[in-house]
């Protein structure tokens, strides 16, 4: 099959769909891969090593949605990049449908292929293709957190760790997944004061066999949240409804408990976020304040290190797209449950259950659309 691989257009996404070791495992299974000319630079990859690991170097995306069968990219397409998509071709990447209408209009339209990396499921219900980069976007939550808290940032002027003499910061990390987690991770290694809320028992119970001591677990539908809030420096949005949007747990009226110079980071942006008054900003300008609180909200927080991301998001993301490149989609996806839950849109109808109802879409089942 030919796989394109056009370079990342969204502002500040430095990552890119391939690394010139999974071009080459591609290449060596007979596909033939174009990858658009300085496509990887960013991430640290250049033209020469992915023409040594067999790919072609195309100078325009628009060659490489012309010719390619399959499309593998990071970020979801954009407009100019939804105009280029031809009818049955197949669209591997992010995709987080359910904030996107324009988007979902877009691909329903071009009567293309799409699989979403982050509805791809495992035997375990678990998200092996989003967990890399959530794992990637909560533990720099505290890295953007605790730079934002800085007063030269119009922080509150504290360091997320204290000294001596001087307490640490208080963080509250909202859901206990894979981003939580990370958040975590990072959090108490910085010394912080870190509570994870989260409204399963035994996943808080799993977390304190991690962390031990050094969280305090908090059970949603046990808390005042409105007290942890009002307690937070640095509050992190880690919610996630697999594929849907994210519910929105900080309200702006919430905000009015929160500390002057406090920082939310709403890492859910991608799916809406789920603050009230959270909404999409860019590496380049990536907060705002709304009553006195900083606003960190960076819809593709991984693409800062483009690098560590690429690396991380390609070992999840190859064997199913060899599956996909080796058998074809009709063949790769009916013989996986996990892979197929991946599909959201094929050939102009929605596949993907929380898409369709939140856009009052039809619902086709995905087997059911692949047959």
């Amino acid at each position: 099959m030919k796989i394109g691989v056009p370079k990342e257009i969204k502002p500040q996404e430095n990552r890119i769909g391939l690394t010139p070791e999974s071009v080459n495992v591609l290449s060596s299974n007979g596909h033939q891969i174009l990858v658009e000319s300085n496509g990887g630079y960013e991430a640290g990859f250049d033209n020469a090593q992915y023409i040594k690991a067999g790919a072609k170097i195309v100078n325009k995306a628009e060659d490489i949605f012309n010719e390619a069968e399959i499309i593998v990219k990071v970020k979801e397409p954009l407009s100019t990049e939804v105009k280029m998509i031809k009818e049955n071709q197949i669209v591997f990447t992010y995709l987080h449908l359910a904030a996107a209408k324009e988007l979902t209009e877009g691909l329903i339209k071009s009567k293309s292929i799409c699989i979403a990396y982050e509805t791809v499921t495992d035997n375990q219900g678990k998200l092996p293709l989003l967990a890399p980069m959530s794992a990637v976007a909560g533990r720099m939550s505290i890295q953007a957190g605790a730079h934002s808290l800085e007063k030269n940032q119009k922080g509150r002027g504290i360091l997320l760790g204290g000294a001596p003499g001087g307490e640490p910061a208080n963080v509250v990390i909202l859901g206990g997944g894979v981003v939580g987690e990370n958040a975590a991770i990072i959090a108490t290694g910085m010394k912080a004061k870190v509570h994870i809320v989260d409204k399963s028992e035994e996943r808080l119970k799993q977390l304190v066999q991690i962390f031990g001591d050094k969280i305090i677990p908090e059970q949603s539908d046990k808390i005042d949240l409105n007290k942890l809030v009002a307690e937070a420096d640095l509050l992190v949005g880690g919610v996630l409804i697999p594929g849907a949007e994210a519910p929105k747990l900080i309200t702006k009226n919430m905000l009015k408990l929160m500390k002057r110079g406090s920082v939310i980071v709403d890492v859910a942006i991608d799916q809406g976020g789920c603050v009230e008054t959270s909404k999409p900003t860019t590496h380049g300008d990536p907060t705002y304040i709304v009553d006195d609180v900083v606003h960190y909200c960076v819809a593709n927080m991984p693409g800062g290190v483009p690098r560590t991301s690429t690396f991380a998001l390609n070992k999840a993301t190859l064997p199913y797209l060899v599956k996909l490149a080796d058998k074809g989609y009709q063949k790769a996806l009916s013989e996986d449950k996990n892979f197929l839950a991946g599909l959201n849109v094929c050939q102009g109808k929605v596949t993907y259950k929380a898409v369709a109802d939140v856009f009052g879409h039809k619902y086709i089942s995905p087997m059911e659309a692949i047959s």
